[in-house]
């Protein structure tokens, strides 16, 4: 049963590159929306067409300037609901503060369960998410959660290298999971990068579980931040004998020494979608290619916005 108020689609400033895309796959106009900024530097907001019962989608990656797409978030959020939308829906590509979603020691906040909340309460009414960094995130929402994984957009180009004997790599023991969906979708075995320190006085040990010496790997990862992990597993991998490394990874942080780490490290390829834009002050390593997630994310919102099945969508899509 489709839902009773028209599509709409707004965004804020963090990505509206990625909002006329997805707009462009649906075959309507990205709605009319101001945010600026007051002298003093407040957030200045006003949607300027009609939204009383519709159904809103904004588009709003919470990605460095963390703190200043948030709130141009709950801000759109809460204007919308003023303006009597029908229901909002907050199109979080990627999402800040995914990294603080745990107690890991004393007195350190759950600062992912906080952003939850506060987006709850802006008035929005539900989530749709891409890979995030934890999927246990999804329960700290008291509202539905349709969460999406980028793995059918990244399979897509990896595919057409035509590469033989592949293995897919995990940079740690966390990501496994991920590493093991690509496995299934590649027809690759699997390995993992093992590094460790045992103690303060003795060295880090490296090691590989499974057979990489020879092979094409593929090393896979929800997010490349400041690329110190990346750097290290490729590191690795090529003194156990990988013959390639490639590299996919969902959102492309690249922030701090970034470009620098990933650019001296021998890899062929960095694979990395839009759900965060590639801007001057955060510039890609020289080998990265960007695959579009906007086609992926432009289905599940004509899914949500129908009231059609959103799991459908974990199938490969067509990104072309």
């Amino acid at each position: 049963m489709a839902s009773a108020g028209e599509l709409k689609i707004f965004s804020g400033s963090a990505h509206p590159e990625l909002a006329r895309s997805i707009c462009e796959h649906l075959g309507i106009g990205l709605g009319n929306a101001i945010v600026g900024r007051f002298p003093d530097g407040e957030i200045e907001v006003k949607v300027d067409e009609d939204v009383r019962g519709r159904d809103v989608f904004l588009v709003q990656p919470t990605c460095p300037p963390v703190n200043e797409n948030l709130m141009e978030l709950l801000i759109l959020a809460d204007c919308l609901r003023r303006a009597s939308a029908d229901r909002i829906t907050a199109v979080i590509p990627y999402f800040g503060y995914a990294r603080k979603d745990r107690k890991d020691e004393g007195r350190v906040p759950i600062t992912a369960k906080l952003v939850a909340n506060l987006i709850t309460q802006s008035g929005v009414e539900r989530v749709l998410a891409v890979d995030l960094h934890a999927a246990q995130i999804q329960g700290f929402f008291d509202i539905p959660v349709d969460h999406l994984y980028a793995k059918p957009v990244l399979v897509a180009p990896l595919r057409k290298l035509g590469l033989r004997d592949v293995v897919v790599v995990s940079p740690d023991v966390g990501g496994i999971k991920v590493a093991r969906a690509y496995c299934k979708e590649l027809g690759a075995d699997l390995a993992i990068v093992d590094k460790r320190r045992l103690n303060p006085e003795e060295a880090e040990v490296e090691a590989v579980i499974g057979e990489v010496g020879g092979k094409n790997a593929i090393l896979v990862d929800d997010m490349i931040s400041t690329g110190g992990t990346i750097a290290e597993a490729v590191r690795i991998l090529k003194n156990f004998g990988a013959a390639s490394v490639f590299v996919a990874a969902t959102h492309p942080v690249f922030c701090g020494k970034a470009r620098t780490r990933l650019d001296a490290a021998p890899i062929e390829r960095i694979f990395v979608t839009d759900t965060i834009p590639l801007r001057p002050e955060r510039s890609a390593p020289a080998r990265t290619q960007v695959v579009s997630i906007a086609p992926l994310l432009a289905r599940a919102i004509r899914s949500i916005h129908r009231a059609e099945s959103v799991s459908r969508l974990f199938e490969e899509v067509n990104v072309s």
